[in-house]
C-alpha cells in the first residue's frame, strides 16, 4: 500500500508515520485497506483555494477528500488537510494539535471509505468512526465541543 505525504508547510505536528498511521487505520475501519492515498498537508489560503476550485465555497476547511477511482497511475485518491485549521482550533479547543490534525485525516480517510456527514444520522455515525479509530491509535477521547464542517 502507497501512502505518500507532501508538506507544503514548515510546521509538522505530527511525523509521517504517524499520518500513515491515522489513514491506513481509518482506510481499514472503512474497509478500503491497501488504498493508494496522496496525503497533502498545506495551509489555509491553499486549502480555501482548493474548496473553491472544487466546491465553489472559498471559506477556509479542514480536510477535502478525492475519491480518484482505480484508473490510471499515481493514487486511487487524495486527502488535503490544513495545518493553520488544525493549529488554530486545536489552541480554541484546548487540545493536542497533532491530535487534530490526526481527526482530520480521520475524518477525510473515512469520506473516502464512503461515510458522511451531512444527515444528522450519517454525522453520528461518522463521529462514532473517528472515535473509534482515534482510539485504536491511541489518541485519548476528545470531549471538547467540536464539528468539522466543509467536508
Amino acid at each position: 500500500m502507497a501512502i505518500e505525504i507532501t508538506w507544503t508547510v514548515e510546521a509538522r505536528p505530527l511525523t509521517d508515520e504517524a499520518i500513515r498511521a491515522a489513514v491506513e487505520a481509518a482506510l481499514a475501519h472503512g474497509g478500503r485497506a491497501g488504498l493508494a492515498v496522496e496525503v497533502v498537508l498545506l495551509d489555509d489560503p491553499s486549502l480555501a483555494a482548493l474548496h473553491d476550485q472544487w466546491l465553489g465555497d472559498p471559506s477556509v476547511t479542514d480536510v477535502m477528500a478525492f475519491d480518484l477511482g482505480d484508473e490510471g497511475e499515481g493514487p486511487a485518491a487524495e486527502v488535503y488537510a490544513s495545518v493553520d485549521r488544525a493549529r488554530e482550533l486545536a489552541r480554541e479547543r484546548g487540545v493536542d494539535w497533532g491530535r487534530e490534525l490526526a481527526l482530520y485525516l480521520v475524518h477525510g480517510t473515512l469520506h473516502l471509505c464512503g461515510h458522511d456527514d451531512h444527515e444528522d444520522e450519517e454525522r453520528a455515525a461518522m463521529r462514532a468512526a473517528e472515535a473509534a479509530v482515534m482510539e485504536g491509535l491511541g489518541y485519548p477521547p476528545d470531549l471538547a465541543p467540536h464539528d468539522l464542517e466543509g467536508t
